[in-house]
């Protein structure tokens, strides 16, 4: 029916769906995007900011870096 790397993406795709799904009931969708932006970066960067000085930031922040370093290499 299904091959194994079938199988893998029907269940990314729902798990990606769920993710955007929660963003939207949230209202965050482009939270992290405005906050690199109001430092002047790019989301990828300010991800690999954030990571790299995870003691300058908040559990949420480093949350949506770690979503947004995920989701790039995600789309390679």
């Amino acid at each position: 029916m299904f091959n194994n790397t079938e199988r893998e993406m029907m269940i990314t795709d729902n798990w990606l769906n769920e993710a955007v799904d929660k963003m939207k009931e949230k209202g965050t969708i482009g939270a992290f995007t405005k906050q690199a932006k109001r430092r002047g970066m790019t989301a990828q960067s300010f991800a690999r900011f954030v990571l790299a000085n995870k003691d300058k930031f908040n559990t949420k922040t480093i949350r949506r870096a770690v979503f947004a370093h995920n989701m790039n290499n995600f789309n390679r």
